[in-house]
């Protein structure tokens, strides 16, 4: 049937997510650092989602598509429901909300057992799949692209890498997703002062790697960059 339907301009879009979090229905979701209209049986073509999007990338089209299938839909914000609840999560979280974190204020000096290391966090969020391209703590920043399991084995992870720099996490075997584009997009969209890749010895992390260096080229900038390599038990590889 021909009806009125959204219309996603990923050239426009950033991958900020905010219209995943108004579409009731869950008919749009985040693909490879951008929005994507799922299914169109999900789309009731009221555009929920148009005024939540920040650079007008999503507009109406009439064409043939799938009639609106409301029981699909309540069936699958159920499962979705159910699945974020045994995972402790609320839909819409606001743990997802881009922010800058403040630099901590000295503490007074007192004795313990063992010496307190303050943060070095920057801002929120972290994780590749939840940071939009386009957060302002992106401008002039350092950016560290670190595999996630490197913080865990190396114990001065914050005070060596983490410190003057903006963080992004992934698992380039967990999280099956090809992180070069939306990386390319961070780095091509901000001025970036420089890229330090942090991951683990083992095989499938050298993913995280490569998508860097895909993401630096299609950037088309010049950037100084490395890439620091973390053992299993905790060193750092020359």
């Amino acid at each position: 049937m021909k009806r009125q339907i959204i219309k996603i301009d990923e050239v426009k879009c950033n991958g900020c997510g905010l219209c995943v979090t108004a579409c009731h229905e869950g008919a749009i979701g985040l693909v490879n650092g951008k929005a994507k209209l799922l299914r169109d049986d999900y789309c009731d073509g009221l555009g929920n989602c148009l005024p939540a999007c920040p650079t007008g990338a999503i507009t109406f089209e009439e064409r043939e598509a799938a009639a609106y299938n409301e029981e699909e839909v309540k069936k699958n914000m159920k499962t979705k429901e159910a699945k974020m609840e045994k995972e402790n999560l609320a839909c819409g979280c606001p743990g997802t909300q881009s922010r800058t974190l403040k630099e901590k204020q000295a503490l007074p000096e007192v004795k313990v057992a063992a010496e307190a290391a303050a943060s070095e966090l920057r801002q929120w969020p972290v994780q590749l799949k939840l940071v939009p391209v386009n957060a302002p703590y992106f401008e002039n920043a350092n950016l560290l692209i670190a595999a996630d399991c490197s913080a865990y084995a190396y114990a001065s992870f914050h005070k060596d890498f983490i410190k003057g720099k903006v963080t992004v996490i992934g698992c380039p075997k967990l999280d099956d997703i090809d992180y070069s584009e939306k990386l390319g997009e961070i780095i091509k969209n901000n001025d970036i002062q420089s890229v330090t890749i942090v991951r683990m010895e083992v095989p499938c992390c050298g993913g995280l790697a490569e998508m860097a260096k895909q993401a630096l080229m299609k950037s088309g900038k010049m950037i100084p960059w490395s890439v620091q390599i973390v053992s299993v038990d905790g060193q750092i590889k020359e």
